[in-house]
């Protein structure tokens, strides 16, 4: 377990040696900031109304949910970015080789490679929260909201970093790595998307699509379906992960 934190921490510091991450959270907190004043300011627009309806829409659904759920698409862009090195660049460098004889196992580095790459997803998602907490000081929030939206973005990039780590490990580049990634998980973000194209939608698709399972939760409906679905999808591809690391060893 010590070795998983060591691997995890030189991960999380080295992705800031490089400007890619610098650039990507200057480039996030931009855009949200930008997007969730302008919901703010929708909110400030429309309250007169809302003061007139019954069951109206609390400033939380108006203001911080639809902020989780661009935060997710913008994530669906940027998570392949921050994966594409974890492995593709210790093979360019030639230094995999010393790591996989190091008295290491494959399970240490892999999850260690996560995790390091997860912490930096998880500080972005902390820097989004911050945002939405700032209504505090002239409104009140449903926390238990705000809970289920933070909840449903962390899994949401946990699962985006498993992918990204196994496309790291599969491929030859760093580049091949981030397109594969997007590519996987731009399918499934959209395979909700054809269930509604016919008249008997697809159970297996349904379950399987990962933006369906995002919004359960994000709606503050947290059930251990859509809770399991996420855990056993980065278990998945943590394994696949391992399995093509300890093929890698074998050919060494």
């Amino acid at each position: 377990m010590n070795m998983i934190l060591v691997i995890a921490a030189r991960e999380f510091k080295t992705q800031f040696l490089s400007p890619l991450a610098w650039t990507i959270l200057a480039i996030l907190q931009f855009i949200l900031a930008f997007l969730f004043l302008k919901q703010v300011e929708t909110f400030i627009m429309i309250q007169p109304q809302l003061a007139t309806m019954d069951n109206a829409p609390s400033l939380t659904d108006i203001t911080v949910t639809p902020l989780f759920g661009i935060a997710g698409i913008i994530f669906l862009l940027v998570t392949p970015l921050l994966t594409m090195r974890l492995i593709c660049e210790e093979r360019r460098n030639k230094t995999l080789s010393l790591l996989l004889s190091a008295p290491l196992s494959n399970t240490e580095i892999i999850i260690g490679k996560y995790l390091g790459s997860f912490g930096l997803s998880a500080l972005i998602v902390l820097l989004i929260t911050i945002m939405p907490l700032s209504l505090l000081m002239g409104g009140t929030l449903d926390f238990a909201k705000v809970f289920a939206n933070i909840l449903a973005l962390l899994l949401l990039t946990g699962a985006f970093s498993s992918i990204g780590l196994y496309m790291s490990c599969v491929a030859e580049s760093p580049t091949v790595a981030a397109t594969s990634a997007f590519g996987a998980i731009f399918l499934l973000w959209i395979l909700d998307w054809s269930t509604g194209l016919t008249d008997k939608p697809s159970e297996l698709f349904k379950y399987l699509s990962i933006l369906r399972h995002f919004q359960n939760i994000q709606s503050g409906l947290i059930n251990t379906l859509d809770i399991s679905y996420f855990l056993i999808f980065i278990s998945f591809f943590i394994m696949l992960s391992i399995r093509r690391l300890d093929k890698e060893h074998l050919q060494k």
